[in-house]
């Protein structure tokens, strides 16, 4: 396996096609959505679009993003885009941090300099890392992908790969959110030999898109409310998974032909899964919504992210062994409070072996956007005991 170099450029050409499409977008009828109840809003929808179109600068954000170490590999066939950056500290803790969707590797972004530097943000030179951070096969730069099957615990197996064989790290730590937590979780699992510990930010059964969520009766008095906040997300939030999970293909060829689809198709997501009561901008920048949405239209990566619900579904989970708890790495948790689902710390005991629990004060689902600096302590805080009791 080779591992290459890696600059991003897209060419003018297809900015300038990007930009073409958006000033001719054809906007749908709508009313009384104000609240966003139907639907991304489309108001702000035509608002955002109008800076994509005229005053957002992709080329000044592709050189904030070249300013890291990318690099391309290809493993059993899947090409995997990776930012490799090296910690400063004595002797940094290789850590795999891994996104979900409707993320990019990108919004890992404001970790990376804290982790690899600490001492340059207040922090300790021996809590530094060595972070990588790739993109899920078939995400933004990892493409173009051609082999079907690509879910989370066959992207763990590539992480093993790419973490030991082709980078050298015989054990080394990993944390995510959404899929990223799942396929964190499933390194935790499988590979528990090979981790130095696991943490994440998002809690849920491995076998969740083919097993059943804990009952009512495991949420404790100081959990209430999260038994039916669950419920609701998958009542009422859970469309985009249904239709990613059974036709994917149908709708990405809406998306890829439709900057503006795809944007509103995102955006909803980020302003309803985000901390941000209502007011997405209070978490993201217009800069840092549509660097996501750029990612994902220049890579043409939409129709593959979305195939990895397919795959998830149609390839149902298979436990590796059944020793208990089920993820035996060290596991270190970080609960915030506007997750999409909130799993009960009496499962969550008995499934994970857990060595840290944290509960945030604010942050939704993107939290390594949304509170960098509370994750990055927390992540900071789980290795440190981790290092500590290993002495």
């Amino acid at each position: 396996m080779t591992v290459e170099p890696f600059s991003i450029h897209i060419p003018d050409s297809e900015i300038s096609d990007l930009r073409d499409r958006l000033q001719r977008t054809r906007f749908a009828p709508e009313f009384a959505n104000d609240g966003w109840q139907y639907g991304a809003n489309g108001t702000y929808l035509q608002e955002l679009l109008t800076y994509w179109a005229n005053d957002y600068d992709w080329r000044a954000q592709e050189a904030e993003i070249n300013r890291f170490s990318h690099f391309k590999t290809t493993i059993e066939d899947v090409p995997i885009h990776f930012i490799h950056e090296k910690g400063k500290g004595p002797n940094p803790t290789p850590i795999i941090l891994s996104h979900g969707w409707p993320w990019t590797f990108w919004d890992w972004h404001k970790v990376i300099g804290p982790l690899t530097d600490p001492v340059a943000y207040g922090g300790r030179a021996e809590d530094s890392f060595d972070v990588v951070i790739p993109s899920l096969p078939g995400y933004g730069f990892s493409n173009p992908l051609t082999t079907p099957g690509m879910n989370f615990w066959r992207s763990a197996d590539l992480w093993v790969t790419l973490m030991r064989d082709v980078l050298g790290y015989d054990k080394f730590a990993a944390g995510g959110g959404d899929w990223g937590a799942l396929l964190t979780a499933q390194l935790g699992h499988k590979y528990a030999e090979h981790l130095i510990g696991i943490y994440v930010h998002l809690m849920a059964p491995l076998n969740l898109f083919n097993g059943d969520l804990p009952p009512a009766s495991d949420y404790g008095p100081e959990e209430a409310g999260y038994y039916e906040r669950n419920e609701n997300f998958f009542s009422e939030e859970s469309g985009y998974s249904a239709i990613q999970s059974t036709k994917p293909q149908t709708l990405a060829f809406a998306l890829n032909d439709s900057p503006a689809g795809l944007c509103a198709w995102i955006l909803e997501k980020r302003r309803t899964w985000s901390d941000c009561g209502g007011d997405v901008e209070k978490r993201f920048s217009k800069d840092e919504l549509l660097t996501t949405m750029s990612i994902y239209w220049f890579t043409q990566s939409y129709g593959t992210s979305a195939r990895y619900y397919y795959e998830c579904l149609h390839n149902p989970w298979q436990a590796s062994h059944n020793r208990s708890p089920v993820v035996e790495a060290p596991t270190g948790i970080g609960v915030f409070k506007e997750e999409v689902v909130l799993m009960p710390r009496r499962w969550a005991n008995d499934y994970y072996n857990i060595q840290h629990w944290t509960e945030m004060p604010a942050g939704g689902h993107f939290a390594p956007m949304e509170e960098p600096a509370a994750l990055v302590a927390d992540i900071r805080s789980f290795y440190r005991k981790l290092r500590d009791g290993a002495r």
